[in-house]
């Protein structure tokens, strides 16, 4: 009797470990489906290579993409830095910022995805919407320099504790990033806000180019 359970025992070990394998091949298959859309920032510093997430958030990628089709970010530029010794806001973050050229006129502003929504936390490289109220985000995104938690839903850097778009991420050029983030060349404004935070002379964005889908 014991022997017969010894053997229906290991039976039921097997057939558990079979179907821990096809429920990880069922989830890795899941994951691989997602829509990942590819695109390359071109800089006067160098290439910044990123992949947009239009599956987890349509809108905001969406809305990326006719941007950059209708050539909005030729001649644009990376003009805004804000670091741990120059964040005037709470909590602190570390993000460089960027839009399209001064001259295009925006689209409409898209309604908010939160990283509720999506499932996308602002993590290192990752690409996100600037906004003010919910709903007005139109040209203007960000890159994330380190993990920043109090852009994600229920963070305390925007008074309203939605957060911001995440929706894509960077792949390649984390460097170039950096480098500008490092810039400290600050025009002087009136708006203590953002005090330290202009770029002198912004990092042109020369454009914008889809890769691949």
């Amino acid at each position: 009797m014991s022997q017969f359970l010894v053997k229906i025992s290991n039976i039921a070990i097997l057939i558990g470990f079979s179907l821990l394998s096809l429920n990880i091949q069922a989830i890795e298959k899941k994951q691989g489906s997602h829509s990942v859309q590819q695109a390359i920032i071109s800089t006067d510093l160098g290439n910044i290579e990123i992949e947009l997430y239009s599956e987890q958030a349509p809108v905001s990628v969406s809305n990326f993409i006719r941007y950059i089709e209708a050539g909005a970010f030729n001649n644009g530029r990376f003009y805004r830095v804000v670091r741990l010794d120059n964040d005037n806001g709470s909590p602190k973050i570390e993000v460089i910022q960027g839009g399209a050229n001064t001259e295009f006129k925006d689209f409409a502003a898209i309604p908010l995805e939160t990283t509720k929504q999506t499932g996308i936390a602002h993590l290192d490289g990752v690409l996100s919407m600037a906004r003010g109220a919910p709903d007005t985000a139109t040209s203007e995104f960000f890159i994330c320099i380190g993990a920043q938690p109090s852009l994600d839903f229920g963070g305390l850097r925007n008074p309203d504790g939605q957060g911001f778009a995440a929706f894509g991420r960077v792949t390649k050029g984390m460097h170039i990033v950096r480098k500008i983030h490092l810039i400290r060349d600050a025009l002087e404004v009136e708006d203590s806000y953002v005090k330290g935070q202009m770029l002198a002379q912004p990092v042109t964005i020369s454009n914008i180019l889809l890769t691949k889908n």
